[in-house]
């Protein structure tokens, strides 16, 4: 026997070191017990090599340290007594006193016992006991507490086999402790008589457990179980929820989802209520090693309510549904493709069944090319309207849309300098039975530079030629008795030279610097008739709107189907004080003129229809992110009234946030929008501290049919382990929308729990 009464450091490749913290990191699995994690597909192989490291983690040498080492040759003990410590692989134990008996293959910890992981999770003991197979161990006394401020307690705990984890008289709870009175229940806690975790399923298994707020049992399973944190997928049924609202009454909703494969699953569901059929849910998740497809879906049979102009239309039982669907193939580092679907069997479907509020569903599938500058597509679209109208156009589908552009490098273009550019379209526009269908090609080729003088100007100087081919069938404009038939071909050659020129003064201070920037543009391009223009159908160009953003462009319309022609001038001038915090303050305003005043392709209310454009300006500013304003107007050119006004406003003082937003526009002849538009929509917040905030937000129509059209206010409670809100809101629409009504939602957030949500209480439909 001997005994060494001093401080021992030594490293130990076996039976004490190596096992004694592998085995801790079995027995100590509160981690993962209760880790939570998304599913996820995987179609990546397991990495033999990762797992090899983690294998090489358990081999790993051990830092003993200790007052005294002694060693027990008859009773075949080794013992570590005072301020023991072990460290192995980031891993550190602490005890008053660990005891190995090697005839028995045991260890056993003894006091005080503290062990640190490699992610920082802390765990206390009174005693761990364990063999060096890493097959038994047992604990007594465990507190856990976890990086993420989680803390997990057990009466006594056990390592069976290798696989199987046994705590029993556990409590779990996020929650931090409550330093006045450590003591002190906490806000809520699962306590369990005993939770079992099994390695080789992957799972953990409550069983008698309760949900329990400050102390108080609210909730109990007899037996419920969920998999570990080392799985992120595993067959099982979802958490349920449920809610009520005038449309559908009471309902409840639950979920089955299924882990076929690493690289695939299914969810199937069903949404049960009181007052309609039930809802049957599917979605279908797939990854391949450069690919994946997401389907969801969803049907009933159930009737509906329309609408058709100032009638409000009943339809019996039918077949009802949605099908979204979302795929990309990343074909290689260049080349990719992808589709996407979202149809609905009726307008009012997804709005009342709360599956969102769009008023346009796009369904599309594409071919994608990027190369450096250079970048080629092919797509083809299909809309459906759910916009609740009086007259429902036929949205065309496009079959297909193309485009390619290629740019040069700058300084590419010999003697002249500057860089190249070229491109083409492709377009098809099929409006199956009646309606006007379309086809165009297109080419462009370009040129642009960038100049800077001595003295400060700067000029960017660009032109353009490109060329269209329309092919037009059951022309919309065609008349009888006009020049213009039904069908037939259309070419146009259009081309223009456009400079830029800018001159910026800045002026520096201590703290800021202004800016005083005077802008003139010059455009010269060709003569197209009005007759020539009427023959090309306008598809894309209708939408014409001048703003600071677009003033100064050489082309005007969007699109391609239209352009403009002439020569024009655009004048203007920005203005600014930049301070070097962030904050800023600028004023633009701008210009056009054309000298010919015949023959203007502009539409009325685009503000370019008359020789002198409107007026259009943009006032910015923001103060240490605290204030922001943006104001963006346009002006008659004679009278000065008001065309257009968008507002956009925040205020934040300390705790308090106010926003607004505010709209005035005129209508667009030839276009869907030829009502004047006036609307504003406001929002407050208010932190009451740092766990409450107070907030709502209200959107008024102020134009022709004023009134409230949307409100909502809403409680946060925003707690360490807990939060919840309650909400209401009110939907001012036509009935037939499947959006009107009045909702009241309530949601509690568990910590690492997931969150429930209710819908409360619904206040019925509005009769306007």
């Amino acid at each position: 026997m001997f005994v060494r009464k001093t401080a021992v450091r030594s490293r130990v490749y076996m039976a004490l070191g190596a096992g004694a913290l592998s085995a801790l990191c079995l027995v100590f699995s509160a981690r993962a017990l209760f880790a939570q994690t998304e599913p996820t597909l995987n179609p990546e192989p397991i990495s033999f090599e990762k797992e090899a490291k983690k294998n090489d983690s358990k081999k790993a040498p051990v830092d003993l340290q200790a007052d005294s080492l002694t060693h027990d040759e008859t009773g075949q003990t080794i013992t570590a007594t005072g301020n023991v410590v072990l460290v192995q692989a980031g891993r550190t134990v602490k005890a008053d006193k660990i005891v190995y008996h090697l005839k028995e293959d045991r260890a056993v910890a003894i006091g005080h016992v503290k062990f640190t992981d490699d992610t920082g999770d802390v765990h206390y003991a009174d005693k761990v006991e364990f063999n060096d197979t890493l097959k038994e161990g047992f604990v007594t006394g465990l507190q856990t507490y976890l990086t993420d401020g989680s803390r997990f307690q057990a009466e006594n705990g056990t390592h069976k086999q290798g696989v199987r984890t046994i705590m029993r008289d556990a409590t779990y709870t996020p929650c931090k402790t409550c330093r006045e009175h450590p003591d002190k229940p906490p806000i809520w806690q699962i306590r369990a008589s005993e939770v079992e975790h099994d390695e080789i399923e992957k799972r953990i298994i409550y069983k008698n457990a309760r949900f329990e707020v400050k102390g108080v049992p609210v909730a109990y399973l007899p037996y419920f179980s969920h998999p570990d944190g080392s799985v992120k997928r595993k067959s099982g049924f979802l958490t349920p929820s449920g809610g009520f609202n005038s449309s559908n009454g009471v309902y409840a909703e639950s979920a089955y989802y299924w882990s076929i494969a690493p690289d695939k699953d299914l969810t199937a569901g069903v949404r049960v209520m009181s007052q309609a059929r039930p809802l049957g849910l599917l979605e279908w998740r797939q990854r391949w090693n450069n690919a994946e497809l997401k389907v969801n879906s969803s049907f009933t049979y159930s009737d509906r309510v329309d609408s058709r102009g100032e009638r409000t239309v009943y339809y019996n039982d039918s077949l009802r549904g949605a099908l979204k669907a979302d795929g990309r193939w990343d074909i290689n580092d260049k080349w990719r493709s992808g589709i996407n679907l979202d149809m609905s069997s009726d307008d009012q479907y997804l709005r009342q069944y709360d599956f969102g509020s769009r008023d346009v569903l796009e369904n599309d599938a594409y071919v994608e090319r990027f190369s450096g500058r250079n970048y080629a597509s092919v797509r083809m679209l299909a809309f459906q309207d759910l916009r609740i109208k009086e007259n429902r156009l036929d949205q065309p589908n496009v079959l297909p849309e193309g485009e390619m552009s290629f740019i040069g490098e700058p300084g590419s273009v010999p003697v002249i300098g500057g860089r190249w550019n070229v491109g083409g379209s492709v377009l098809g526009l099929l409006r199956p039975g009646v309606g006007q269908d379309m086809d165009r090609l297109g080419a462009y080729a370009g040129w642009q530079r960038r100049l800077v003088s001595d003295y400060g100007l700067v000029t960017t100087v660009d032109a353009k030629l490109r060329g269209e081919f329309f092919n037009i069938s059951d022309r919309t404009v065609a008349a009888a008795g006009s020049a213009i038939g039904d069908s037939g071909t259309e070419t146009r050659m259009f081309g223009y030279a456009n400079a830029l020129m800018r001159y910026p003064v800045v002026k520096r201070f201590s703290k800021s610097q202004a800016v005083l920037e005077p802008m003139f543009a010059v455009t010269v391009a060709p003569n197209i008739s009005v007759n020539d223009n009427i023959k090309i159908p306008n598809e894309d160009s209708q939408d014409v709107q001048i703003d600071a953003s677009n003033l100064f462009e050489a082309n005007r319309f969007p699109g391609l189907d239209r352009v403009e022609d002439e020569t024009h001038i655009t004048y203007g001038m920005k203005s600014g004080l930049y301070g070097y915090d962030g904050s800023h303050g600028d004023v633009f305003l701008g210009q056009s003129y054309r000298f010919d005043k015949n023959e203007n392709p502009f539409s009325v209310g685009s503000g370019l229809e008359n020789q002198n454009s409107d007026i259009v300006g943009q006032v910015s500013a923001s103060y240490k992110d605290n204030y922001t304003l943006d104001y963006r107007f346009q002006l008659a050119n004679e009278s000065f009234s008001s065309q257009r006004h968008e507002v956009d406003a925040t205020f934040s003082l300390n705790a308090l946030t106010l926003s607004s937003r505010y709209l005035y526009a005129k209508g667009l002849s030839g276009t869907e929008i030829s009502g004047t538009r006036e609307q504003i929509q406001n929002s407050a917040s208010y932190y009451i501290n740092d766990k409450w905030r107070l907030y709502g937000a209200a959107r008024h129509d102020l134009g022709n049919d004023p009134g409230l059209r949307e409100a909502g206010v809403g409680l946060d409670y925003i707690g360490q382990c807990v939060s919840w809100s309650v909400i209401g809101k009110r939907t001012l629409t036509q009935e037939g929308s499947g959006d009107n009504g009045t909702e009241v939602l309530f949601r509690i957030g568990l910590k690492n729990l997931g969150e429930f949500q209710s819908s409360g209480l619904s206040l019925g439909k509005s009769d306007q």
